[in-house]
């Protein structure tokens, strides 16, 4: 009876096939009338950036630009949709759970199926989850990602099994595709056609929007690891640097500040592997951070790991009240150096 209905289920989607292009949202750009003296250059190494509550990538290093998206608007901290980050050369690693677990939840628009995981199988990327027709069918599509010219992602599907049975076996008569699967509804960045699907990712996740050409794209244990550019440190040569967020030129403004010709640098106060910057909260660990200004008005801060705050930090971002002012025998909140 299984088998008759999904027999019946795949007839419905052997209709001629079509290229599906989803109706996405439009491309987040850059500004094209930004002027070169307001380019702000990125630097950034073993930084764990939230991309929303329900994604994540690991950014092992990168060197670019952050770039305003809106015309007379500054790159705003706490608004990630008025930059994007260009990257020239780089690596950022996701990993596969993170990936699964943000398709589960609907974030990016109906999902071609449910209950989805995603493993490395073999150096290939190996996706299973249920569709939903006439009945519940499990399916696993086997398959490779490789970068394009354009910046996206291109998954070639190598191989599709429904209840464990190849397709291009017993139900390749019934000529199921890749697309057959696919939603009709709307998927931000998402296009299929036959047995090919193209990834946007500056669409389909959540900002801050990541940009680049892509120049390899390569499956490690439980992640996916992005290159850009090309270039390849050793990973001996990245573990000696310290986990750190740099900015330098152009105009960035964050909470109630603007700071003109940008010399701004986020540090991991911690000996963390990886530096959790959470966009969405970094207010809270500035607040919680250490500030310091160097000979030249830059800003350096220390900020830590939200779990790893200690009662003295705490106290400290209390600040002081006018009470405290008014009475100059009282101890100062702050760690307030002496002059010599």
């Amino acid at each position: 009876m299984v088998l008759l209905a999904l027999v019946f289920w795949i007839g419905r989607t052997s209709a001629p096939l079509h290229t599906q292009t989803n109706t996405v949202q439009a491309p987040v750009t850059v500004d094209p009338d930004t002027p070169a003296d307001g380019v702000t250059r990125l630097w950034a190494h073993n930084v764990l950036m939230q991309k929303g509550p329900h994604f994540r990538v690991y950014v092992r290093w990168i060197r670019g630009r952050m770039v305003r998206t809106v015309r007379d608007q500054e790159a705003d901290f706490d608004h990630p949709q008025s930059f994007v980050l260009e990257i020239e050369k780089g690596m950022i690693d996701a990993k596969l759970a993170d990936i699964a677990e943000y398709l589960n939840t609907g974030q990016a628009g109906t999902p071609p199926l449910k209950n989805i995981t995603v493993e490395n199988h073999d150096g290939e990327l190996q996706i299973k989850g249920t569709a939903h027709k006439v009945i519940s069918v499990p399916v696993r599509l086997d398959g490779e990602l490789t970068p394009m010219p354009d910046g996206r992602v291109h998954f070639h599907l190598k191989k599709l099994n429904v209840l464990k049975v190849p397709v291009k076996g017993l139900f390749g008569m019934f000529s199921l595709k890749l697309d057959d699967l696919m939603p009709k509804t709307t998927v931000p960045g998402l296009q299929a056609s036959g047995n090919d699907v193209y990834i946007d990712t500056q669409r389909m996740l959540p900002p801050p929007h990541i940009h680049g050409k892509i120049t390899s794209i390569q499956m490690l244990g439980d992640r996916v690891r992005v290159i850009y550019g090309g270039a390849m440190p050793t990973e001996e040569e990245l573990a000696q640097w310290h986990n750190f967020l740099r900015l330098s030129g152009g105009t960035v403004s964050f909470g109630k500040l603007t700071m003109r010709q940008a010399d701004l640098t986020l540090i991991d106060a911690t000996n963390d592997d990886w530096f959790d910057l959470d966009l969405a909260n970094y207010q809270t660990q500035l607040v919680y951070g250490t500030m310091h200004t160097t000979e030249k008005a830059g800003v350096e801060v220390y900020m830590p790991d939200l779990d790893r705050l200690t009662p003295e930090q705490q106290k400290a971002a209390q600040g002081v009240s006018l009470q405290w002012l008014k009475n100059r025998n009282t101890t100062p909140p702050l760690d307030v150096a002496k002059p010599k």
